[in-house]
């Protein structure tokens, strides 16, 4: 294996996945993406100089210029992470979703097997599709339900879920009909540096840092499984590399979490690493934590089983959640020029949009 294309790559996880493999590999990285308002190339800083990193500002619904990316670059594999991926901007605005979740795969999908198609007998059965999901597509479990594992039922509840089961189901036909090597991958939730502020971690410790209302859905008992983004990122390497074509691999943190639990967890780090900008007059930073009508069809749980991923692969999760949770609060006060120039750009209105509101998934 020589190039890997990468779609999503200025994205969140993305990103971190394109330092991970410049970091652990010998590997040529082109990294595809739109550049839509969640894309950062700030995020890639460390890595944009590298000799073995390429950009490729393409979107992918565009056929021809996936078709123009496959032939200059000639990839042995593709990791697919291109997505929309915000539930509330789902549920305002579900065609985008369709249009880049659904259409854009199925663009990708076929671009990528007529290269396939098209390679030597060699260098076809080293080829490799890799396509990430995510856990929303089983829908959400009881308190007491065991967790997801690669074999539960899919039952997506939004707009956003629904458009990455549909992908997941074109994948898996693509491998069944025509025979292209894939592998899928569903994650829980990530979190970690560099995350855009719609999400609920950045988004609440940057409000907080703000002075601005810490907005809970609901009564705050969702509860999310956590995963850091860079053991995501080595259990997406270790995928491509080792993973058996056809299965999917569900990856998890082990870090379960009621969303109200993790917002005060935010405020008692901030109360401890910055309390000089704690907002006057509040009891601590918790004390701007409110709440705010749920949103329509809020999934109450969601839970991982790793098992496979752990027996077959060995991977385990480096980072447990309060360790990456202190981590990232403190890369946030550290990196504030980062999120300064983020919330004065182009982007900012996505994030002023999210103010009253933020995803609990």
């Amino acid at each position: 294996m020589t190039t890997i294309l990468v779609t999503g790559g200025a994205g969140f996880i993305g990103s971190a996945l394109i330092r991970e493999l410049i970091a652990a590999t010998a590997h040529d990285i082109v990294n595809v993406d739109s550049l839509t308002y969640a894309g950062n190339p700030d995020s890639l800083a460390d890595v944009s100089d590298d000799a073995r990193y390429a950009f490729e500002r393409v979107d992918i619904t565009d056929r021809a210029a996936l078709n123009r990316v496959f032939a200059r670059h000639q990839p042995a594999a593709v990791m697919h992470l291109a997505a929309e991926s915000h539930v509330d901007r789902s549920i305002d605005d579900p065609g985008i979703f369709i249009s880049t979740n659904v259409a854009g795969t199925c663009t990708l999908l076929e671009a990528a097997r007529a290269y396939w198609s098209g390679l030597d007998d060699a260098r076809r059965h080293a080829f490799r599709f890799l396509h990430v999901s995510t856990d929303e597509v089983h829908g959400d479990l009881g308190p007491a339900a065991p967790p997801f594992s690669e074999a539960s039922a899919y039952a997506p509840s939004s707009p956003y879920a629904a458009s990455k089961a549909a992908a997941d189901h074109l994948v898996r036909a693509w491998h069944r009909t025509y025979g292209l090597p894939v592998l899928l991958t569903c994650c829980s939730n990530n979190y970690g540096p560099r995350q855009f502020p719609e999400k609920l971690i950045p988004h609440m410790i940057l409000s907080a840092l703000q002075g601005r209302p810490l907005p809970v859905y609901g009564d705050g008992a969702q509860v999310r499984d956590w995963l850091h983004v860079d053991d995501h990122a080595r259990a997406l390497r270790m995928v491509l590399e080792r993973g058996r074509t056809g299965e999917t691999y569900h990856v998890g943190g082990h870090g379960e979490q009621r969303n109200l639990d993790v917002v005060r967890a935010i405020c008692a780090l901030l109360d401890e690493l910055a309390p000089a900008r704690r907002p006057a007059g509040a009891a601590g930073y918790a004390g701007l934590i409110t709440r705010v009508p749920d949103r329509p069809g809020h999934d109450a749980r969601y839970a991982i089983d790793a098992g496979k991923i752990g027996s077959e692969l060995g991977w385990r999760p480096r980072a447990s959640f309060d360790s990456g949770l202190r981590d990232t609060v403190r890369w946030y006060l550290d990196n504030e020029a980062w999120w300064r120039r983020l919330l004065a750009g182009d982007r900012r209105q996505a994030c002023t949009d999210m103010a009253g509101r933020r995803e609990g998934a």
